[in-house]
């Protein structure tokens, strides 16, 4: 998967349409950026200050979740509005970036018009839904509700304005009116054809939500709005639903409090990589293997396992350690097919290791005790990081070492007392969770000012210039994960009512075996949800299904997540479809095909150490 393409800068013809689309398009951007990065700012301080006052002063902020609330929900649609003008949110590429480059030309464009038929569909709704909320009044500050839900309404809308202003850029009319025509065709064929679908019962559920979705999503149309489209299709053309319901879906899972931790973990990654508290960390661990046959490999694999306690975001741990030790490794004869290949792995070993994002998403959707699914991630992830060491050994048992000097103790003492402060700070975010100090929400913004002051007084490389652009993209990333979850939720819901969740709770409870079977069907089955969805969109869709039938089965909760997490990140991680092999290439600057065979082994090994999690649940729950 990668991003949806914005239009060719040297390839636009300097019509003055394009010329002018492109300013607006400009100009609305940096207009947007300033109340974007204040609304991540401003998350920050709210939520920092209900700690300080609760625990601190004994004095609880009573409206400070609510305050959170509503600027979370203008943070993630204006953050989607942002993601959609940087052309961040995420897509499925593997199959559109085989074709010929006119086809692909034209698949890029209809992206874009299905994108915006969507948000053309959805937008009257949007606009009706704040209406219909001004008779609610929040409880604590006791204004009308529709103060908070009109982000809808106004994220659809800037991100409609942008996906015209694409289309006039992209200077070939021909083009454009020829996926206008069947993005549009398409829409009204299907309209026309509602008498037939009204007669299929549940079997337009594999219309909708298999057909239309995989259409879309290889066609490479941006996975939230393929969502989107296969859900307002299913309400509008076969049921009496009020379409006004899919928005409140996607409220409902856009604004679920927990995932305000996602923009702060993003921002948290980004502060580590800025303060050089990354650097620290893998320089100490260089310093205690660099000179041990595949030492580097294996820091790659402790950084990792380190960062990924920190940041919670998979793409700002790669972009933190890759950049340090690639280079070194490099010269040290590595092919970089083989270090891409190990970056990719370790991402799919650290799925489970706290703050991970998935973690916050499972408890979330599934009700399941993020401190407890925090406490059970931290031994499956170093199960999978002994199977990766075990094909490290292997391949490296004969490098080279000449010229390769050991650091001495006094140089291993000096980087340990420099990486002390950012070693321990994932050892503060867990402490502040258990011991009761934050909740799982709350917790970042402890991190967060940690870094903040370890980065002016510790490490000396705080840059405030760069605090703006960082803001601003924690606003973009979470908006594009955080727009697939309100969609997914929606999508989920449509399943939900239509009776598929319980016809699969009855097909899965009867497959013979009990939990052993039930345990191995989800391990392929997410395997193949997280290479074609996704981590986040899969458990948003199956969560809410599947972890009450393995509790009914005998698996305990936190196992189960852990199992699935594991698997998800094999598939997300592992070519020819998972997003995060080709986002490690891309932080790696290595071409995906020569990563592909060297990845063949890691995986391999991750799959027996996920088997080994399954089997042996005292892994997951020893310590809860």
């Amino acid at each position: 998967m990668q991003a949806v393409p914005t239009p060719d800068a040297e390839a636009a013809p300097p019509g003055a349409a394009a010329l002018w689309a492109r300013r607006l398009q400009t100009a609305l951007a940096r207009l947007l950026g300033v109340p974007v990065a204040l609304l991540v700012a401003a998350e920050i301080g709210v939520l920092l200050a209900g700690v300080i006052a609760r625990y601190v002063f004994h004095h609880p902020l009573i409206w400070s979740d609510e305050v959170a609330s509503i600027l979370f929900l203008w943070l993630a649609m204006l953050g989607s509005a942002i993601a959609f003008e940087r052309g961040d949110h995420m897509r499925m590429t593997a199959v559109v970036s085989k074709l010929q480059p006119a086809q692909r030309a034209f698949l890029d464009v209809l992206a874009t018009t299905a994108a915006l038929a969507f948000l053309l569909l959805i937008l009257p709704y949007a606009w009706e839904y704040a209406v219909e909320e001004a008779v609610m009044h929040t409880p604590a500050l006791d204004i009308q509700n529709s103060w908070r839900v009109a982000a809808m309404a106004t994220g659809f809308g800037a991100m409609a304005l942008f996906a015209l202003l694409r289309l006039v850029q992209l200077g070939r009319p021909r083009q454009v009116l020829q996926a206008l025509a069947l993005t549009v065709g398409l829409i009204v064929g299907m309209a026309l054809l509602q008498p037939l679908w009204r007669q299929l019962g549940n079997l337009n559920l594999v219309v909708f939500f298999v057909v239309v979705v995989a259409g879309a999503v290889f066609a490479g149309v941006p996975i939230a709005f393929a969502f989107g489209l296969a859900t307002m299709g299913y309400v509008m053309l076969t049921t009496n639903t009020p379409v006004l319901v899919v928005v409140g879906r996607m409220d409902e899972g856009v604004s679920h409090l927990i995932l305000l931790s996602v923009p702060l973990f993003v921002f948290l990654g980004q502060l580590i990589e800025m303060t050089g508290m990354a650097r620290a960390m893998v320089a100490f661990l260089a310093s205690l293997l660099g000179h041990v046959r595949g030492g580097l490999h294996y820091v790659l694999l402790g950084a990792m396992y380190l960062v990924s306690g920190i940041s919670g975001s998979k793409a700002a741990d790669m972009a933190a350690v890759a950049p340090v030790l690639f280079p070194e490794m490099i010269k040290r004869g590595a092919k970089e097919g083989d270090l891409v290949a190990l970056l990719a792995a370790t991402g799919a070993q650290t799925e489970t290791i706290p703050p991970s994002i998935v973690l916050i998403t499972i408890g979330s959707v599934t009700g399941v005790s993020i401190a407890a699914l925090f406490t059970g991630g931290l031994l499956p992830g170093l199960v999978l990081a002994l199977m990766l060491v075990v094909v490290v050994w292997f391949r490296y048992r004969t490098e080279d070492l000449q010229g390769v000097q050991r650091a001495s103790r006094r140089q291993i003492g000096k980087t340990f007392l420099i990486a002390l402060p950012a070693v321990a700070l994932p050892f503060i975010i867990r402490a502040a969770v258990v011991e009761g100090v934050a909740t799982a929400t709350e917790v970042s913004t402890i991190g967060i000012a940690y870094g903040v002051l370890a980065g002016i007084f510790v490490y000396r490389q705080f840059d405030w210039k760069r605090v703006y652009p960082m803001l601003v993209d924690t606003a973009s990333l979470s908006g594009s994960i955080l727009l697939i979850i309100g969609a997914a939720t929606a999508m989920a819901w449509g399943l939900t009512q239509s009776g598929f969740s319980r016809d699969l709770s009855e097909a899965m409870r009867a497959i013979p075996g009990g939990a052993a079977s039930f345990m191995a069907v989800s391990i392929v089955a997410f395997i193949v949800l997280g290479s074609v969805l996704e981590g986040i969109p899969a458990i948003v869709l199956f969560g809410p299904l599947l972890f009450p039938i393995a509790k009914a089965v005998g698996i305990h909760e936190v196992h189960y997540a852990m199992v699935v997490i594991l698997a998800m990140g094999m598939g997300l991680f592992a070519p020819p479809f998972g997003v995060g092999y080709y986002a490690a290439c891309a932080i790696g600057r290595v071409n995906p095909d020569s990563g592909i065979g060297p990845i063949a082994a890691y995986m391999a090994a991750l799959f027996v150490g996920l088997l080994v999690v399954a089997l042996v649940p005292w892994i997951s729950i020893g310590f809860l």
